[in-house]
């Protein structure tokens, strides 16, 4: 390593730190400001230009705001007419009806396993917020357990949106190190799958049975009622209720597009029209404006509803959001200033110092960079990157290494990532209650996940 590298990462881990004691000291700055000014900071400390600091800046916010803040907005204007309409609430009723409070986050995390498979953890999350919070919002009403009901319900969703993210294909990350190792995408989505179970289960129920009793967590109260509807919002519900199958299909109907869009990805040829039109359909932010559009005409217009009230509430839907919007696109301002400042680079560096197997050596490549630029996609390029002449020269489990770069990459998921704004500011967290949950969730999975990698590969190789 050059004094270079270690200068880059002694800037890195002082910039994570400023931003934090900026957040939770007495200062209490808000956390665009202070995601912005440490952004800013960071990239005039590692040398970079003042235009290209400012041009990083932007670039980040941008793109951030593109690929999450539609997916966000939209996924709270159906949130706002799945609550209006009863929706959530009736799906949240059936959920705690079938279910004892001990199963609950089992079956909670069933659901997100499912959602997880072709979504993407941001919107995946934002998809399940309407049902989280209608069924946590009804069991604190019960008094049924001690701490927070919100964490108790949406540490497994967590958990296994992560799971499925950072291991399972068809999610981007899996994808990019299946084709730089040019292995088998079939034995890798296997290898997942049994990875991903153990991981979710730990990290997820057994984990937030924990962790929920220490902590007092609720979110802002006009988000609450925003995903899970009360009974003066709903005048009309008492005459009309929709039967639960519609329910279900108006809630998962996003979910569902990009999960067609996932299986047919690997079924056809990119270049025939079904595939085409199943990408397009099932793109995040088009699956959920269809998910929109298709929940307004059959719970509102089929039913002659109010159209200006339901313009009203689409409307008041994106003030709760505004605030999640703002700090998720400073994390992402941040997140490309690391990248921009050649951070991982450094950590490329650094991992050339260690004598490990390539399946270990590929997690703790891919957990560095994750972790010190802010971005699971970063981390598992350059960790394939690296391993693929490697993983060609020697008898290597490619499937499995594959695995094990994916797993790294979701090692502590901090504040340089906006999944981690997008969890502390929907569910209302301080900074040490959200490294309490999805931090140390996505650290559990993380380890889980290697831990499996090194157990399965004791076993003959499945290709």
């Amino acid at each position: 390593m050059s004094n270079s590298d270690i200068q880059l990462l002694a800037i890195a881990a002082g910039g994570v730190g400023l931003l934090v004691a900026l957040i939770v000291s007495r200062v209490r700055m808000h956390p665009l400001l202070a995601l912005i000014t440490t952004s800013l900071l960071v990239g005039l400390l590692a040398g970079m230009p003042m235009d290209k600091v400012i041009k990083s800046i932007e670039s980040g916010a941008g793109g951030t705001l593109g690929a999450v803040g539609l997916v966000v907005a939209l996924g709270a204007m159906l949130g706002k007419i799945l609550a209006d309409a009863g929706v959530t609430d009736g799906i949240a009723e059936m959920i705690i009806r079938k279910t004892s409070i001990r199963m609950l986050p089992w079956a909670m995390s069933g659901v997100a396993f499912v959602i997880g498979i072709p979504m993407f953890f941001e919107v995946g999350l934002v998809v399940l917020l309407p049902l989280i919070f209608s069924v946590a919002r009804k069991l604190d009403d019960t008094r049924a357990i001690k701490g927070s009901a919100y964490v108790y319900v949406g540490v497994p969703v967590i958990a296994a949106l992560a799971s499925m993210h950072g291991m399972v294909p068809p999610h981007p990350g899996p994808l990019t190190a299946i084709a730089s190792l040019k292995t088998n995408i079939g034995a890798t989505m296997l290898y997942g799958f049994v990875a991903a179970i153990p991981a979710i289960v730990l990290g997820g129920p057994v984990y937030g049975a924990l962790i929920s009793r220490r902590l007092s967590v609720r979110p802002d109260a006009s988000l609450v009622k925003q995903f899970s509807g009360s009974d003066e919002d709903r005048p009309t519900q008492r005459e009309w209720q929709p039967r639960l199958g519609l329910s279900i299909l108006v809630a998962l109907l996003p979910a569902l597009l990009m999960l067609l869009n996932a299986v047919l990805e690997l079924l056809l040829p990119k270049d025939t029209i079904a595939a085409r039109l199943a990408a397009f359909v099932g793109d995040p932010v088009m699956a959920m404006l269809i998910g929109v559009v298709f929940a307004a005409c059959v719970l509102v217009y089929a039913r002659s509803g109010d159209s200006e009230r339901l313009r009203s509430a689409l409307s008041s839907s994106l003030k709760p959001i505004a605030n999640v919007l703002v700090i998720i696109a400073g994390g992402g301002a941040f997140q490309h200033i690391l990248t921009d400042a050649k951070v991982g680079d450094a950590i490329v560096h650094l991992s050339q110092q260690f004598t490990l197997s390539p399946l270990v050596l590929g997690w703790v490549i891919s957990m560095l960079l994750s972790v010190s630029t802010g971005s699971a996609t970063v981390g598992i390029v350059g960790a394939a990157g690296l391993l693929a002449p490697l993983a060609m020269a020697e008898p290597v489990n490619t499937p499995l290494l594959a695995l094990a770069i994916g797993c790294g990459s979701l090692f502590f998921n901090y504040a340089n990532h906006a999944g981690f704004w997008l969890v502390k500011e929907s569910f209302g967290m301080t900074m040490g209650e959200a490294t309490k949950t999805i931090s140390v969730i996505q650290s559990i999975v993380s380890v889980v996940g290697l831990v499996m990698v090194l157990l399965m590969n004791l076993l003959p190789p499945l290709v």
